[in-house]
Parts: structure tokens; C-alpha cells; sequence
């Protein structure tokens, strides 16, 4: 398919912030290559992050990821003045390079962040992109406008290391499986070992902040150099791949037509830049994950990187995020394979709750959250495609998945038999989405019947329920699921409704009573497929949801004037845990609320204004995508993972389905 250009024009910075260290290291770009590998740094170039690197790859993916290239030292030559285009911040204070200073501007194009360079009457254009399905990335310099010769000195500074690490120069000289190509020019190693150089105590401020080790050494192992004018770019091909990686120029085209095409399957030609811009952005988090099948052997599948750049797969995450990064963008047969994949996975009725790093360890399942949005999940795929095929192949699992449910299964999960509703809890364990844990401390252990797991369990019920009714209802399941549901929601309307308050219980039956806390939890009540409240007990919930916790992108987690509200997200993990769920603003919310607020007032306009402030937050942050977390009180500084699926996925979902173009 060819013909949509897929250029991002709400994504383009200016001389203020690139050109400000202090702006141009808060905003943030990222490639990706299908594989769970990426490349990640700051706009004005200092790496801030142990996560970024021009090459980080997913050597068993899409974990076991890498960093292999943690930056690069760029000179170039015009008219005999040899200036930098980097920069590196050095644990004293020193900066290394001050190529952010002759930043003009920086834009995406496509996936690829675009980087301008003014020097004289020169511009350089810098562009980054990774092979799809392949640990390579590309590096290429483009001379624009005045055709005058210019060298470029490029040389990689390399490591070997788990992205979560660091690496010093006592570690030794790295090894692995790195090749450097400069197939424009020529890569110059630096001879014997003891002629290479290092390059230490690289500072990455974002660890300090976060009270993590905060300082690495990298390795130089040689110098590209090259001689550029216009028509003539400069390519530095970084790869962990066995064969030799795809021509520069082939690779830059397939990389546009790849784009296009899935722009076109999205149905996006004529849709705004904002939808554009969300449906590249939700291909990041698409990767695949083979599936085991006995013995060595596996099977290819799919699953969703939860966020860049430390989350892994998470079984939540996934069933959240499926419907908005698949089914919102015409991707229904990867869909389908992320269910297929996560059935394969289902052990005694629930879903993984994440993915270990390493490739062959097993899954952690201590989630309640997980296992009743997978039905949910195909219900979406189902209503997408119009065919109900692959809920005849899944029915199986999730009967057996609500059984063990009603039976009872793990961590105290199982249905209360007095009314129907859905308990959990465990000591030392965090079941919910509100997962921080620290030191053996649960922060909001929400032991009991959380209000959003009543709200999945039920509308699970009525979807397999009413699955199974119209398959002849074989030996009365079908019935018996929708029965429970019913019996269900009468409870709940009695148990988690407080008039006096004006809102719901966030949980109920827990070891300490009931919880009225006002958390944002209670909004899926209102936005499932099946409802549980009406009329004025949903007016009254999105009122008072609306007051104490709605922020221009997304919920609190908690109402200010809770003793336990922690107004910042700042500082070493412990500070932060105990703030995660606590008051911290979570961006896919916003998705749910938007979806109720519409629903409840019956104008899906007021649902699309809750979502339009996301247009500039493209352009802050995470460039191209969505904050996993604001600070939650003003000015509401994106804080944690600066791509998150879920935040990107909701936002698109319930702009497509409110009707925004």
C-alpha cells in the first residue's frame, strides 16, 4: 500500500527546547524493532537514563535486552571548523560536547526522530531507525540546503550490559555480539585493545533522581569517518544480527513503507494527525514472544511490551491494551494472536501477571485483575471483526478460567458463594492494578472485593454466559454464568453504593471492614460492556470522580485530603512506591472516564474534550506518545515510563469510539 505520508507534524520541537540543555534532556524519543529491542535517549543528547543507548537489544525476545551502543561522539568538519553535534554530562558536572546547542529542531518522522543541525550555512539532518523484526539500528546524516563538502567523525561507545544495569570500566572491555558497519565510509578500529579509550563516569541524572546507580563508563573501540554533501548521506549501521543487515537506503524505504501500510490497514488516511500520531505510536508496543510447546520447541506469538524502557509483558497491561493498540488500528490477527499466545499461559485460571527479564524462567501469577479482562478482551476482538470464530476456539479456556473463579484458585481469589462477588487476597501479595510493593511492604494491599474486579467479573459472566446461550447452552453453563451475574449485581448496588457520600466503596469485606476511600477504581463500573449502576448513581459517581481526582490527562489515584494522599512522585524507590497509587496520576484512566462521562451524559463530545489535551502532550515527554504518570498536583509533570501502552491504547480506543477523527 502506498500513498499516507506518515509524517507527525504535532511532533516537532523548536530552537527553545532543543537548543536548552535543561528542556532538551526532559523530552524523550524512542524507536523500536518489533522484538522488545529499542533505541532511546533525550533530545539534547546526554544520556539521563542506564536505559538509553542507540542499540539496546532483545537478544531472547523480547527480553533479554541489551544495551550494546550507550552513545556516540559526533564531530563534524565545515569549512576546516571541526564542531560536536553531542553530548555527554559527566558525573563532576562537565558536559562533554554542546551539539544541542546548534539543535535548530527535532521532529519525528514517521518512528524515526529527525534531528536538525544548524552550523554556518550548513544543516545536517540526523535520522534514527531500527530494522523491523532485527537488532540493528541505522544512524544517518543527510547535508541539506547549501551543497558544500562536510566530514563527519563518528565514534560508538560501546558496552555490554542488561538495560538495567550499569557498567564501569573494572567489568572489563565488552564483548558480545556487536558489529559496527559504515558502509558510506569506513569504521577505523582503534588497533590493539590498549589503543581503544573509555569514556567514564558518563552521569544519567534520571537514576540519581530515582536513588539508583548512576554512573557508567563506555567504550570506544574506533572511529568512522566519512566525507558527505548533498545527495550523499553518511550511514553508522549498529547490529547484533548474525547476517548483514539490509542496504541503508532499502531499509529507510521499507521502514516508510511499513508506515503506510499500517496507517492504511488503521483506516487512517483521511484521519487527524492525532489519530496518526496514536496509531504509529501503538506499534512500539507490539512484539513477539514465542510460545513454549513441549520440550525446545516453540511456536511464534505475540504479546505488548506494557511500557519503555523497563516494563516487560504484563498480563493486565496486554488485555487493557489490546483492544486500543490492535482493534482501534485494523491489527485484528495480531489481536488474536495475543490471545492465543496468553491462553497457552492460563494456569488455574489466571493470567501471568508479568514476564520475568530472562528468557525460560516462569511466569509470576499473583494478579486478580488479569484473568477477568482476558474475557473482555475477546468480547472487544469479537465485536471488532463481526465473527465469533475465535471465541468458539477460546471457549474452552475461559469456561475454565470462571470455574476455577466460582471453585476458587490462588492467593484467596474466588467467588463469595453468600453473594457472588468476586474476593481476593493474600499477605505480602498486591492483586490489583494498584501493585506497588517495596521491601516486603504492600502500599495498597486492597485485600477483599475491589469495586473495578466486581465490574470485570460480572460483564465476564454475561459475555461467556451469553457466548454459551447461543451455542445451545451445553450443560446449562451458560445459565448458570449469567444467573451469577445477576445474582451479583444486586450485591453490588447494595454493597458498594454509599449515598451519604455520593460515590462508590473502593473495596468492600476487606480484613480491616470496608474502604470509602474516593479512588478512581469505581469508573468501570460505568464504562464495561454491562454497566453496573444507572440513572443518577452513575451521574453521582462521574460527579464526584470528576471533582477529586480529574486532571487534564488522566485520574488521580487518590482524592487530596485522604490522610494517605502523597502529593509527589519524586524521589528514591521506596518515596515512590508509597506514592505510585496513592495520589500519582495515571494517564489511562483517562480512557474509562472519557468513556463514562459520555456514556452517562449521553454526549460523546464531552468525552472527546477530556482527551484533546493529549494533542500537546505528544509533544512533551515521551515525543509521539503517552506518560505512564503525572505528578498530581500542577503543573502535572509527566513522571515514571514516558511510552506506556495502556495510556497510548486507551486514548486512541475511546477517541475512535466516541467518534474523533
Amino acid at each position: 500500500m502506498t500513498g499516507a505520508s506518515a509524517e507527525r507534524p504535532f511532533v516537532q520541537l523548536g530552537p527553545d527546547v532543543c537548543g536548552d540543555l535543561e528542556s532538551g534532556i526532559r523530552d524523550e524519543w524512542l524507536v523500536t524493532n518489533g522484538l522488545g529491542g529499542y533505541a532511546f535517549g533525550t533530545v539534547a543528547g546526554p544520556p539521563t537514563r542506564v536505559y538509553h543507548g542507540l542499540l539496546v537489544a532483545a537478544l531472547a525476545p523480547p527480553v533479554g535486552r541489551t544495551v550494546l551502543v550507550g552513545g556516540l561522539l559526533e564531530w563534524a568538519v565545515v569549512d576546516g571548523e571541526r564542531v560536536a553535534l553531542h553530548a555527554l554530562e559527566h558525573a563532576d558536572g562537565r558536559i562533554d560536547g554542546d551539539g544541542y546547542r546548534r539543535l535548530v529542531s527535532a521532529r519525528l518522522d514517521g518512528m524515526r526522530p529527525v534531528f536538525t543541525y544548524a552550523i554556518g550555512g550548513v544543516r545536517i539532518e540526523k535520522r534514527i531507525w531500527m530494522a523491523e523484526a532485527a537488532n540493528t539500528t541505522y544512524v544517518r546524516y543527510d547535508s541539506v540546503g547549501a551543497d558544500r563538502p562536510i566530514e563527519l567523525e563518528l565514534t560508538p561507545l560501546t558496552t555490554f550490559r542488561d538495560h538495567h544495569e550499569t557498567r564501569r570500566e573494572a567489568d572489563g572491555i565488552p564483548g558480545g555480539p556487536l558489529r559496527i558497519l559504515a558502509p558510506d565510509g569506513s569504521f577505523a578500529p582503534h588497533g590493539s585493545e590498549a589503543q581503544g579509550r573509555w569514556i567514564r563516569d558518563i552521569r544519567h541524572r534520571e537514576e540519581t533522581a530515582r536513588g539508583l546507580p548512576d554512573r557508567s563508563d563506555l567504550w570506544a573501540p574506533g572511529t568512522a569517518r566519512f566525507a558527505m554533501s548533498a545527495g550523499h548521506p553518511a550511514t553508522l549501521i549498529f547490529t547484533a544480527e548474525p547476517t548483514d543487515p539490509q542496504d541503508p537506503a532499502l531499509a529507510l524505504a521499507a521502514a516508510v513503507a511499513r508506515e503506510t501500510d499500517l496507517l492504511e490497514l488503521a483506516g487512517a488516511r483521511g484521519a487527524s494527525d492525532f489519530v496518526r500520531d496514536l496509531v504509529l505510536a501503538a506499534d512500539q508496543f507490539l512484539v513477539r514472544r514465542d510460545i513454549p510447546i513441549g520440550g525446545d520447541r516453540t511456536e511464534p506469538g505475540r504479546t505488548v511490551i506494557a511500557g519503555y524502557p523497563w516494563f516487560n509483558d504484563w498480563g493486565r497491561d496486554t488485555m487493557i491494551s489490546l483492544p486500543g493498540l490492535c482493534l482501534s488500528t485494523g491489527r485484528h490477527a495480531e489481536a488474536a494472536a495475543i490471545l492465543r499466545s496468553f491462553a497457552r499461559f492460563v494456569r488455574d485460571g489466571l493470567l501471568p501477571n508479568n514476564f520475568p527479564d530472562h528468557a525460560g524462567e516462569v511466569p509470576e501469577y499473583h494478579t486478580i485483575d488479569a484473568s477477568v479482562w482476558y474475557p473482555l478482551a475477546v468480547r472487544a476482538h469479537a465485536v471488532a471483526t463481526g465473527s465469533g470464530a475465535l471465541i468458539d476456539e477460546l471457549l474452552p479456556t475461559l469456561r475454565s478460567l470462571l470455574d476455577a473463579h466460582v471453585a476458587g484458585t490462588r492467593f484467596g481469589i474466588g467467588m463469595d458463594p453468600a453473594d457472588g462477588l468476586l474476593r481476593g487476597g493474600a499477605e505480602g501479595y498486591q492483586l490489583t492494578w494498584m501493585d506497588a510493593r517495596v521491601d516486603g511492604w504492600v502500599v495498597t494491599p486492597r485485600r477483599g472485593k475491589p469495586v473495578e474486579i466486581q465490574a470485570l467479573w460480572i460483564s465476564s459472566l454475561r459475555a461467556v454466559g451469553g457466548w454459551l446461550v447461543e451455542r445451545g447452552n451445553p450443560d446449562g453453563a451458560g445459565t448458570r454464568y449469567l444467573d451469577l451475574a445477576d445474582r451479583a449485581v444486586a450485591a453490588f448496588v447494595q454493597r458498594f453504593w454509599r449515598p451519604e457520600l455520593g460515590y462508590l466503596a473502593d473495596v468492600v469485606d476487606g480484613p480491616d471492614g470496608d474502604d470509602l476511600s474516593l479512588r478512581p477504581n469505581q469508573v468501570f463500573a460505568l464504562s464495561v460492556p454491562y454497566p453496573l449502576v444507572q440513572g443518577e448513581v452513575a451521574a453521582s459517581v462521574v460527579d464526584a470522580v470528576g471533582r477529586a481526582l480529574a486532571v487534564p490527562l488522566g485520574l488521580r489515584s487518590l482524592a487530596p485530603g485522604d490522610p494517605a494522599y502523597r502529593p509527589v512522585f519524586q524521589g528514591d524507590r521506596r518515596f515512590r512506591d508509597a506514592a505510585y497509587h496513592q495520589g500519582t496520576v495515571w494517564t489511562w484512566l483517562i480512557g474509562p472516564y472519557a468513556a463514562a462521562v459520555a456514556r452517562v451524559r449521553g454526549d460523546a463530545a464531552a468525552g472527546l474534550d477530556i482527551l484533546r489535551p493529549f494533542e500537546a502532550h505528544l509533544r512533551t515527554a515521551g515525543l509521539g506518545s503517552v506518560s505512564e504518570i503525572l505528578e498530581p498536583e500542577p503543573p502535572f509533570e509527566p513522571r515514571g515510563c514516558p511510552f506506556q501502552a495502556w495510556g497510548v491504547a486507551e486514548v486512541l480506543r475511546v477517541w475512535r469510539a466516541l467518534g474523533g477523527n
